[in-house]
């Protein structure tokens, strides 16, 4: 996609974020309302009290082939378990109580926060579109994450593995 087309599409793809947060508003519930017992030990108290989820049947994905963006037809055609908008994600019920799921879109959600929507749509977009879901740096950055959670006992900051990864990146 060329920065034309983002420029383009990126107003209506942040107001159908707004839009679809906005409609789910009711029905949010923040992480830490859960209390799962290990996301405390990698993210702050402040981020899980105002991080919002919300159960749903089928994730909310944006209309991106209306918009123009016919190269992800099948990436909003999937059948997600979880996606984050802004400082919210949405979860099917069947891993409505998984911790490890949560713990990856928490990652997302600090990629929203220390990239910036614009900045973080973009180059969410640009690994979909050259690299293909599972090798997009943000969802590899997510998956390596959500790995050490499971796999180390030893807890880390969530937000500084995520500063550190970008910062990398820039590189």
């Amino acid at each position: 996609m060329t920065d034309e087309q983002f420029k383009a599409v990126y107003p209506k793809v942040s107001e159908w974020i707004r839009h679809t947060l906005f409609s789910h508003a009711a029905k949010a519930r923040t992480v830490a309302s859960v209390g799962f017992k290990r996301l405390p030990l990698y993210f702050s108290p402040e981020l899980l009290s105002t991080t919002k989820f919300v159960v749903v049947d089928q994730v909310p994905m944006p209309p991106l082939s209306a918009m123009g963006l016919k190269q992800f037809a099948d990436f909003e055609r999937g059948d997600w378990d979880g996606v984050t908008y802004l400082d919210t994600f949405f979860v099917r019920p069947s891993r409505a109580s998984d911790e490890r799921l949560y713990f990856h879109e928490l990652i997302h959600i600090l990629q929203w926060h220390l990239l910036g929507p614009e900045r973080f749509l973009a180059v969410y977009a640009d690994g979909l579109e050259t690299l293909g879901y599972h090798k997009s740096p943000l969802e590899v950055m997510a998956y390596d994450a959500e790995n050490t959670f499971v796999t180390v006992t030893q807890p880390f900051d969530a937000r500084k593995f995520v500063e550190e990864q970008l910062e990398k990146k820039k590189k």
